[in-house]
């Protein structure tokens, strides 16, 4: 469980959890113990020589690195961007057939109409009414 503290759809007052399993979770606590991370943010500044800060990065910083990162594997970083993490989320998962309510709690989107609007391009293309014709 990995509580969000404050995020873009929250004050931080209430206590949001998203859950992960598997991969993902071997990862994050390699970066942890790498980092030596025992609280606070996750994700955090890494100076020129290695140091690794104990304040998170910005917004505007998971964004850059996401486009930079890109780019060193080749593709173009216009067609990244930190927004299309949480929206490619939520089009691969109703790529596989995820409930539309599962997904959003681990997006964290509060509005259906939204996160629906993923949904409803993904199925589209793949459903049963594209069949039809």
């Amino acid at each position: 469980a990995i509580h969000l503290g404050r995020t873009k759809t929250s004050s931080g007052e209430q206590d949001d959890v998203v859950y992960l399993t598997g991969r993902p979770v071997e990862a994050l606590n390699a970066w942890m113990t790498a980092a030596k991370i025992e609280s606070g943010s996750i994700f955090r500044a890494i100076g020129r020589w290695g140091t690794i800060s104990r304040r998170a990065i910005d917004p505007q910083s998971v964004n850059a690195i996401l486009k930079q990162r890109a780019v060193l594997a080749g593709l173009d970083s216009g067609d990244f961007s930190a927004h299309g993490l949480r929206s490619g989320y939520l089009t691969e998962a109703a790529n596989r057939g995820v409930p539309l309510p599962e997904a959003m709690e681990q997006s964290r989107h509060r509005s259906v109409q939204q996160a629906s609007s993923y949904y409803n391009s993904a199925t589209r293309r793949s459903g049963r009414a594209a069949r039809l014709l």
